[in-house]
């Protein structure tokens, strides 16, 4: 059974939780999904992978900064102490992977502007070329960030024409637009199908 751990400290959490079920029923992955609030609830969970949702980046901090949860500091740690535990951040969580603000290095290798692509007003939908699953995928972008750098270590695996939306460095991903919010599961499902990889060859 493999164990996801979703941060729920603000932003489209449940979303999520319902594209990780329809991931896990596409895979004929068994899953149970851990809701992450503190740092506590992290240890206890032991998960194989994280989801990081969209929301409001600044919000994540400050309650995920919070001493009463501890959850940002204790993430971050154990995503640095294996680069290869996957970990799919979207939107505010592209934010806080390539930010993580902790005075450590980025968890992934780009630069990000927030909000860039806009207002609430500027939100559309968009098919875009993901690249990591090797197919056409119907991208939802709402107050997105936009990537504008990536490094050498940084693998785009998601563009709209010469518009890297999606980057990956080990396995970590961050999307800056919303794949729960399709109907598609295919970036949960990578995020499965890659934790069951590591599993298996543990």
């Amino acid at each position: 059974m493999l164990r996801i751990g979703l941060v729920m400290l603000q932003g489209a959490r449940h979303s999520h939780l319902e594209a990780l079920q329809r991931a896990s029923k596409a895979s004929n992955i068994d899953i149970e999904v851990h809701e992450l609030r503190t740092a506590t609830d992290l240890s206890l969970a032991d998960p194989h992978a994280i989801v990081l949702p969209g929301g409001e980046s600044t919000t994540m901090r400050l309650t995920g900064n919070d001493p009463a949860s501890g959850l940002l500091p204790a993430l971050f740690k154990w995503m640095r102490a294996d680069s290869s535990r996957p970990v799919l951040g979207t939107c505010a969580g592209a934010i806080l992977l390539t930010e993580p603000g902790d005075g450590n290095p980025p968890l992934l290798d780009a630069t990000i502007a927030r909000n860039a692509f806009g207002t609430q007003a500027d939100s559309f939908q968009s098919n875009l070329d993901a690249v990591v699953l090797q197919r056409d995928f119907p991208g939802v972008f709402i107050r997105a960030p936009r990537f504008t750098r990536t490094g050498s270590e940084g693998q785009i695996t998601a563009t709209i024409g010469e518009e890297v939306v999606g980057v990956r460095t080990g396995n970590r991903m961050a999307l800056t637009f919303h794949p729960e919010l399709s109907p598609d599961p295919g970036f949960h499902i990578w995020l499965l199908e890659t934790a069951t990889t590591l599993l298996q060859g543990a």
